[in-house]
């Protein structure tokens, strides 16, 4: 692999990455609820998530999922309607995920937060569709295949760690904000809109 495609990676990725979605959502909801180390958890699962997508699409399962109409429409279905839901449940105040909440908020265990991160993300086959189709611009299919794409997927998770963990290090610095309700009712109305908007745009995704 060139520096020169591995720099092309790291660009698109880091602005992929920057671009508000659930999987930030979810951070910023911690992040300003618990504050930024317990945001850490839920980034951790999203990661996860991220690497179980990336090895299915290295591999060629990606594809395979894609190629099978009944999974990809399962699967579409099913995160489409997670999606809708997380965001009508932020619009009520009541989502235990993703909900930021006035006052102090009950403990919640890192497993828990770890778990809904990597739920939250793997229900979201955008994710297996972005690595199918991006991957393959950034490999040399002449070279070996194992070096490149654990390279990229290294650089992947480096660069989603640091963009996640800056998003948690800002809202963390305005968890203050969380004790207001009416901070709390705009931006759960924020989120559940952007939810709502991301299971509808889901649902409508189809196969390339």
């Amino acid at each position: 692999m060139t520096w020169q495609i591995w720099s092309a990676f790291v660009l698109v990725e880091t602005a992929l990455c920057l671009t508000p979605g659930p999987a930030v959502l979810l951070v910023l909801s911690q992040a300003l609820t618990r504050g930024a180390p317990k945001a850490v958890w839920s980034i951790t699962g999203i990661l996860a998530a991220n690497t179980v997508y990336f090895i299915l699409s290295a591999t060629g399962v990606g594809a395979i999922l894609l190629a099978s109409y009944d999974l990809f429409f399962a699967i579409k279905w099913i995160g489409a309607a997670y999606l809708i839901w997380l965001g009508v449940s932020a619009l009520l105040g009541k989502s235990k995920v993703l909900s930021i909440r006035a006052g102090d908020p009950k403990p919640a265990r890192g497993s828990r937060l770890f778990l809904n991160g990597f739920i939250l993300q793997m229900a979201n086959p955008k994710v297996i569709v972005f690595f199918t189709a991006l991957l393959p611009q950034f490999i040399n299919p002449h070279a070996a295949i194992v070096p490149q794409v654990a390279i990229l997927a290294v650089t992947s998770v480096v660069i989603e760690f640091t963009v996640q963990l800056f998003y948690a290090v800002l809202a963390g610095r305005a968890s203050h904000l969380a004790a207001q309700p009416r901070f709390t009712r705009i931006t759960n109305g924020i989120a559940g809109g952007l939810l709502i908007g991301a299971g509808l745009g889901m649902a409508a995704l189809r196969r390339a």
